[in-house]
């Protein structure tokens, strides 16, 4: 997956009319925020969705009843999950659903939006300190590679799907010939998001990407718990996803769900953590989900004195 989890690729599926109908030509993508931890009334959750066969559901407590309402059907849930991306090719077209050329756009907003953070939350962008990142749903490392690295010393990569984490490691170890020990893909987990709990207070961003649709609510709100543990102080997540328009949508085939935004700020409380920024995707073809990118903290965030310093001094160029 590019995704961790499972993924990457099924963040950037079209919808199609064939199968969810295309988006009407009054949706826009929105401006960037800055958003701050709220409540969200649990009237707006109760808001209905679909499956890929056009199904329709009351509620996402009615489909997740469904889908993963007894062990057995949870195993079986993501099991199936991960089959559906052992069988994908582990290439950056394969990651990403097809959509290959999207690679350039992504990685472009990915790192205008990371910028900003590292500006915002850490003294001097975060120059003179050790950062250490967590690529989750790393698919083939395609985002470690052409971005994670040259902000950070160390980046660990976690990905269920083992011959893409092999592809990653080929890649990032033995044929990145830039690699330095300052710069490092240094560990490479084969291991879901849903079982996964990070070593304390290793990282200082945890990125996860085009693989959260791939766990249930609970096991969502479970993942994000364990990995605070994770956060150094002052550190923080970026999560990057599919959003629908409203409620929820089901893929049958890969085992995943795309939320609305109003659905993941709801889990984004359920989690305890704090929305410090939001930003949509640009530069993406139409017939793709809107994919918006949020800043989330354990903590409401400090703010951070600025001073004049050449935040990139010690950043390698892009790996090729």
């Amino acid at each position: 997956m590019d995704m961790d989890l499972f993924a990457a690729a099924h963040v950037v599926r079209p919808v199609v009319p064939s199968r969810f109908g295309t988006f009407p030509t009054s949706y826009r993508v929105i401006s960037t925020s800055v958003c701050f931890h709220y409540q969200v009334k649990a009237s707006q959750m109760e808001v209905a969705g679909s499956d890929s066969d056009g199904r329709e559901f009351k509620n996402a407590d009615e489909m997740w009843r469904e889908q993963t309402g007894d062990d057995n059907k949870k195993t079986q849930w993501y099991r199936e999950g991960v089959a559906y991306w052992e069988g994908v090719e582990a290439s950056v077209d394969g990651v990403l659903g097809g959509y290959g050329r999207v690679n350039d756009a992504d990685v472009k907003g990915s790192e205008a939006f990371l910028q900003a953070l590292f500006s915002e939350c850490f003294v001097d962008g975060g120059i003179d300190r050790h950062l250490v990142a967590l690529d989750c749903g790393s698919g083939i490392g395609r985002i470690t590679k052409n971005l994670l690295l040259r902000y950070f010393n160390e980046v660990d990569l976690l990905e269920p799907v083992s011959h893409f984490l092999d592809v990653a490691r080929e890649s990032l170890v033995y044929e990145n010939h830039m690699a330095s020990d300052t710069h490092k893909a240094t560990n490479f987990f084969c291991t879901p998001l849903q079982e996964f709990t990070p070593a304390a207070g290793r990282y200082d961003v945890i990125w996860v990407q085009w693989c959260i649709g791939h766990l249930t609510d609970d096991d969502f709100v479970s993942f994000f718990k364990r990995a605070k543990v994770g956060l150094k102080p002052g550190g923080f997540f970026v999560l990057k996803e599919n959003t629908a328009r409203s409620g929820f949508i089901l893929d049958k085939e890969d085992r995943s769900i795309t939320r609305s935004d109003v659905f993941f700020r709801e889990l984004f409380c359920r989690c305890g953590l704090h929305l410090y920024k939001s930003k949509d995707q640009r530069g993406f073809p139409k017939e793709l989900f809107a994919v918006k990118m949020y800043a989330l903290m354990p903590d409401m965030p400090k703010k951070i004195s600025k001073t004049r310093s050449k935040t990139h001094a010690n950043r390698p160029g892009i790996i090729k």
